[in-house]
């Protein structure tokens, strides 16, 4: 089963990455989002009122059964919801709400990160997946083929368009990539790292399980330990296979008992696809959510077609493969759809590494020219319209986002101006540098891809953050909302979806109360779609209405208030 490899690598093309470098980038792309954002509807706002519920307090059974208002959440997770409510009780008094509780999530995106580099470090070092050794030497060394790789493969994931938003949520789909990514980290250091392969694995399976992703955890551990088992899995010291087996055994066991005691084993399956808009959907789905990676994994499994028949004995192709066919599997057959893709990221961006050493220089190029004319474009295009929202000239693009966001006026911020500049200029020296005559690197070709992807994101998160704000947040609905009901002590809610009671809650600053019951308050407040259901509820005799709210981006997002009869 020993193959020849594709990989054709010299030592002077795996020069080192900068650490520095690597490091400003990562710090770039991770800060941006967490700061100065206010939470956006829906998932992201949701989560965030429930962990204000479990951090105001309440009997211990809440933090078995996290809810909004009484309502369980959906999401059968509980890890990330605790993090939250803990960071909340122990931040302090002078810090935002909204971001204290983004701190363990900013640090799971970079445990993220610094485990996903890791897990190719070690599958690159495994000998299947070494490059050919060359007659007179001067082939590039195990360990620094591995860097470059890991290297590679941080800025791949880097690059993939589906990990921004997603990742700089406080949602538990950021838990379940951050412990997904540990446990892959844990299965690729085996053979290397005897005690803390098996640490992460633990975790990673149990903090799987606690982040709503129970089963996700239990085929992970369950293929992995009888993996394991197979007396022709080379290359792990029988000790470390037993250990292994035994952590891994038991870790599966535990998040099953754990599932299945704390009723966490729920899937959403989705109805059955049977029309050709639903194909298309999804595969545009798979499409933009994984690129630029898609493409580089397909040209590994042609490059490494011949290694595809022995995957047990070359695991830097089996291992990622089994990682991202669990969430792959999940997105077509449940409703959890692109945060369920999520999960897979990490592996894919590890397969598309190892295309890296079989790229021929007319392909790199090809790489560097059209990521530099794509993100070039689009960043050009962001700087443009702030332009014209400052100051008028040029007047389409101001009027654009005054037809999508009624009501917005631009704020100018300078330390958003300042950090937005120096990523332009940081672009611009970059693109200079790598699309001029240099030795080839291996990780060189994904260098302007992860760049660009994080200067994009960069200046969408500085300069277009206060119009994505008054966009994405429910904060304009309820100041216009809180014009109407001024300092009321509650608010009575009916109709209301999770983000909304939640958007009461915090932006409005008041404490939400379900309509039916005996709650006193002297508003109410109802979704327009469950009006029909009012009735049914409350006296209309008590009420009257007092106005009429819409969300100035989404005109079927519309609040009716309320006003108790005799009330002054």
């Amino acid at each position: 089963m020993n193959q020849p490899s594709p990989a054709i690598v010299a030592q002077d093309a795996v020069r080192r990455l900068p650490r520095w470098a690597l490091l400003l980038l990562c710090v770039a792309y991770v800060i941006p989002g967490y700061v100065g954002r206010d939470p956006w509807k829906n998932a992201d706002i949701a989560a965030f009122g429930t962990m204000l519920e479990l951090q105001a307090g309440g009997p211990w059974s809440d933090w078995l059964r996290p809810a909004l208002m009484g309502v369980p959440t959906d999401t059968g997770a509980l890890l990330p919801y605790w993090l939250g409510a803990w960071v909340l009780q122990l931040a302090p008094a002078w810090m935002a709400p909204e971001f204290a509780v983004r701190l363990p999530f900013a640090l799971m995106l970079a445990g993220t990160l610094a485990a996903a580099w890791y897990a190719v470090y070690d599958l690159a070092r495994h000998p299947s997946a070494q490059p050919v050794a060359f007659a007179f030497g001067g082939e590039a060394r195990p360990a620094d083929y591995a860097r470059a790789l890991a290297d590679g493969s941080l800025l791949a994931l880097i690059a993939t368009l589906g990990l921004a938003q997603f990742s700089h949520e406080t949602t538990p789909a950021l838990a379940q990539l951050f412990f997904g990514t540990l446990v892959f980290h844990g299965l690729a250091g085996l053979p290397f790292r005897p005690l803390g392969a098996p640490l992460a694995l633990a975790l990673g399976l149990l903090g799987l399980t606690l982040s709503g992703a129970p089963a996700t955890a239990l085929i992970y551990g369950g293929v992995a330990t009888l993996a394991l088992l197979r007396p022709d899995i080379p290359h792990i010291a029988p000790g470390a296979r037993q250990r292994a087996v035994g952590v891994l055994g038991a870790a599966t066991l535990g998040c099953a008992a754990l599932g299945l005691y704390g009723s966490l084993l729920s899937w959403q399956i989705a109805p059955l696809r049977t029309s050709w808009s639903d194909w298309r959907s999804l595969g545009q789905l798979f499409l933009w959510f994984t690129w630029p990676v898609w493409p580089l994994v397909l040209w590994t499994l042609w490059r490494w077609r011949r290694q595809l028949r022995g995957l047990h004995h070359h695991r830097h192709l089996g291992l990622p493969l089994l990682i991202a066919s669990v969430p792959l599997a999940t997105t077509v057959a449940t409703r959890a759809g692109d945060r369920a893709l999520l999960l897979a990221l990490p592996a894919l961006a590890a397969l598309a590494a190892f295309a890296l050493p079989t790229f021929k220089r007319s392909a790199g190029a090809l790489i560097d020219w059209f990521t530099v004319l794509f993100f070039s474009l689009w960043a050009i295009v962001i700087w443009v319209v702030w332009i014209s929202m400052e100051t008028g000239v040029p007047a389409k693009p101001a009027a654009n986002v005054a037809r999508l966001a009624p009501g917005f006026e631009p704020v100018f911020q300078w330390p958003a101006f300042a950090a937005a500049l120096a990523g332009t200029l940081a672009w611009i020296a970059l693109a200079r540098w790598r699309t001029g005559r240099h030795r080839t690197a291996l990780w060189k070709s994904m260098v302007l891809p992860a760049a660009g992807a994080t200067l994009c994101w960069l200046l969408l998160m500085t300069l277009w953050l206060p119009a994505l704000n008054y966009g994405r947040s429910f904060a304009p609905q309820m100041r216009e909302v809180r014009r109407l009901v001024g300092d009321a002590p509650c608010v009575q809610v009916h109709g209301l979806a999770s983000a909304q009671v939640a958007a009461v809650r915090f932006h409005g600053g008041w404490t939400p109360m379900p309509a039916r019951g005996p709650a006193g308050c002297p508003w109410l407040l109802v979704d327009v779609d469950a009006l029909s259901s009012l009735p049914a509820t409350v006296s209309m005799a008590q009420w009257r209405q007092a106005g009429e709210v819409r969300r100035p981006t989404d005109k079927d997002e519309t609040l009716l208030v309320y006003r108790r009869v005799g009330t002054p």
